[in-house]
This record gives structure tokens, C-alpha cells and sequence, in this order.
């Protein structure tokens, strides 16, 4: 059975996906979503689509079958939850939501609706994930005991210009982040292999002294260099997550797993007493 999925925020991220789900077999049509009316002509032009809304809640009463969401970071947990009340499946880009509140209406409202939720965690697909993920389920590497996870972005590759995009002339105060407000990229690799979740966490700010000074503000010392610990409920894990800026050829080669394991006991055989001297 082939699906129509509608596509709502259609971005400089969404122009890697409108053609990724256009292409895939099991998409018949797709729709396309924004506020903006001068982006959202030019995208379906660009990309050949034929039917667009301007608005989610257009979007949500049309028959697509599911909605791709790839809007501001803050918008994701409500549109999630009213696609999801709306009788779609959800597809949405990190994060799921900002706030505990958020998140626990997110999760209470697929248990309530039976409809698919799936969060676009890139690094779940990183070939080191899935290798991990693979052996592990396998029971090739035993129990997990410890594991450490590290996630960089080069920033100048385009991310500088979002910010800009998103906060306008104020971008460099709104630029950091919390510390560990948004560490899922490393996160997810560890919890993808394990199936555990953290149940303790503590930071460690290291002071950014990175020459465009977006970090140095005191209340955000820790927000882009923060490594954690984090116990998990069947390893204890350390993670880092740390923005800088890098070029390409290093960026492909800091991107890494690392895991701890108990190895499984081999048998043991039974042996006969032997007598010595």
C-alpha cells in the first residue's frame, strides 16, 4: 500500500527530504507546507509538486497519511501532537519537543491515538551505530558496562547563517544553548546499541574560547563544550558533545563509538581432579 505523506516546513533541511520521499517506491504523492508563500511556491516548482497548504492545520485536514516536520526546533512537540490528534502519522526532525511537559504529551498522545511516531535521530544510521547495534543484539559483545559517544559539527558549514536566519538582527544572543539542552546526536548512538536510558546526569562546562565568542557568556559556559556522565539503567555512560569548527576532512574522521563490554563466559567444561607432584 503506498502513502501520502505531507511535508510541513519546507526549509533548507526539507530540500534534502521532499526529494528523498518523492523518490521511495511506497510514496505516491506528496504535499507540501508552509507559512511563507513565496518559499513555498518556489520549493513546489523547484521539486515538481503539484498540491501545497499553507498552514498545519490545512495540512492536517487533508488525506495525507502521515506529516514530515521540518520546522523550528520549538515548534516540533505541539505540531507532532496535533498531527497525531488529526489521525496522521508523524515523522519529525530532533527535537521532539523542549520542555518535560512537552515530551510527556507527546508520548501520552501516540499511547492514546495508536498512531506511528518516529524521530529523525541521524546518528541511529551511522555506520558505527548500526555495526554495534548489530553484534550487540547478537550477543557478541556480552553486557555493556561502559560506552562514550562524541558528536562534532562544523559550523561554519552553513549553521552560522541559520542562526542568523532564525533569531535576525539578535542571532548571537539567542545563539547558545542550556547545557546538554540538545545532546541527542551522541546520545543516540549508546541508547540505539543498549536500549538503556540514562537515569543520572552530570555536566562538566569546559570554557569555550573559540574566536567567534558565541559560548564565552557566563550563563552559557557550558552550552556548546559540555561532556557529560550518565549513568544508564544497565551501563554507566559518558558522552561529549562539542560544536567547533572543523573542516570537512577532520569532521569525518571525530565522529565515533566506543563501547565497553563484558565478554559472554565460554562454558565451563567438566574436568577431572588431577593429582600434583
Amino acid at each position: 500500500m503506498r502513502i501520502k505523506i505531507g511535508i510541513c516546513g519546507v526549509g533548507s533541511f526539507a530540500n534534502s527530504f521532499i526529494p528523498l520521499f518523492k523518490a521511495y517506491p511506497q510514496v505516491a504523492e506528496v504535499i507540501l507546507c508552509d507559512l511563507d508563500a513565496v518559499k513555498l511556491k518556489e520549493k513546489a516548482e523547484r521539486f515538481g509538486v503539484s498540491e501545497v497548504c499553507s498552514s498545519l492545520d490545512q495540512l492536517c485536514r487533508t488525506d495525507v497519511d502521515a506529516i514530515a516536520l521540518f520546522t523550528q526546533h520549538h515548534l516540533h512537540g505541539p505540531q507532532a501532537v496535533q498531527a497525531l490528534q488529526n489521525g496522521k502519522h508523524v515523522y519529525s526532525a530532533v527535537p521532539p519537543a523542549v520542555s518535560l511537559p512537552e515530551i510527556t504529551e507527546l508520548i501520552r498522545t501516540v499511547e492514546q491515538t495508536g498512531k506511528i511516531y518516529m524521530l529523525g535521530e541521524t546518528s541511529y544510521y551511522y555506520p558505527c551505530a548500526i555495526y554495534c547495534r548489530q553484534r550487540f543484539g547478537q550477543g557478541d559483545f556480552g553486557a555493556a558496562v561502559y560506552a562514550e559517544a562524541e558528536y562534532y559539527h562544523d559550523y561554519s558549514h552553513g549553521l552560522y547563517q541559520v542562526a542568523q536566519w532564525r533569531h535576525g538582527s539578535e542571532w548571537e544572543k539567542y545563539y547558545g544553548k542550556p547545557p546538554l539542552f540538545y545532546p541527542t546526536h551522541s546520545v543516540s548512538m549508546v541508547v540505539s546499541v543498549t536500549k538503556a536510558y540514562a537515569t543520572h546526569v552530570c555536566g562538566m562546562g569546559v570554557v569555550d574560547r573559540h574566536e567567534d565568542n558565541l559560548f564565552s557568556m557566563p550563563v552559557r559556559t557550558t552550552s556548546g563544550k559540555t561532556p557529560s556522565v550518565m549513568k544508564l539503567s544497565s551501563a554507566e555512560c559518558r558522552m561529549a558533545v562539542q560544536p567547533v569548527s572543523m573542516n570537512s576532512a577532520e569532521l569525518a574522521t571525530r565522529v565515533q563509538l566506543a563501547c565497553g563490554y563484558t565478554a559472554p563466559r565460554p562454558a565451563m567444561k567438566n574436568r577431572s581432579a588431577t593429582k600434583c607432584g
